[in-house]
């Protein structure tokens, strides 16, 4: 378990100092005010997460699982990180190309949205410790129905939805969104390979999916 905390712990650190060096790299300059900003908000926002997740040994040991064991799902990873990454690298190149104008209040709304999605993120952890980077059904895994599996299916992937176009606008582009809603559809085309196989494998979810409508966005999808 130590070393699950420490694998943890260390990829948090490398992802930040990658994430950071890639970005102002392709901004080509480091008076990137946004950037800076948005690092920081992300950055503290994900300790405060972190430690969350190492106290608790059954998410712990779901959040450092590595590789879909399922063929559609590589599939879908690959097709989704293509543009996860461009999300994350279009803003920059638009801060040293002047491609956008957004305003810096507008800024500001991302780097709350960005939060936001980080908060979003904790309430699933706090209700759900089977919550595992790969599409499974973990033995003793049970349906969650409470906090925000209440209000949709599939609240991680909203979660993930808010940050990135959060983080378009927090990085001051909007050529930026492009990226960000491929990668949301990306998620949508998870999800739904995702609800196949806990329909199948999981007791009771039928039920809770027939309760709960909405999969993604509440009335919209």
């Amino acid at each position: 378990m130590k070393n699950l905390k420490a694998q943890m712990w260390l990829t948090l650190v490398v992802t930040f100092v990658v994430i950071g060096l890639v970005l102002f790299f392709a901004a080509g300059a480091i008076d990137y005010w946004q950037l800076w900003i948005f690092l920081g908000v992300v950055v503290i926002s994900s300790v405060l997460l972190t430690r969350t997740i190492v106290k608790n040994p059954v998410l712990l040991t779901n959040r450092t699982k590595a590789g879909e064991q399922r063929s559609i799902q590589r599939i879908i990873v690959l097709c989704t990180g293509v543009p996860a990454i461009a999300a994350f690298i279009f803003p920059p190149l638009d801060r040293r190309f002047a491609w956008s104008d957004v305003p810096p209040w507008l800024s500001i709304l991302g780097d709350c949205l960005v939060l936001i999605g980080m908060w979003m993120v904790f309430r699933v952890f706090k209700e759900n410790s089977f919550g595992s980077t790969t599409v499974e059904v973990s033995n003793n895994q049970k349906v969650i129905s409470t906090g925000p599996y209440a209000i949709v299916r599939h609240p991680m992937y909203s979660c993930a939805a808010v940050f990135f176009v959060g983080m378009s606008f927090a990085l001051g582009s909007y050529w930026g969104l492009i990226p960000s809603v491929l990668t949301t559809l990306g998620l949508v085309w998870r999800l739904l390979d995702e609800e196949k196989l806990l329909v199948q494998n999981l007791p009771g979810y039928a039920e809770y999916r027939a309760k709960v409508r909405w999969r993604l966005i509440p009335g919209i999808f």
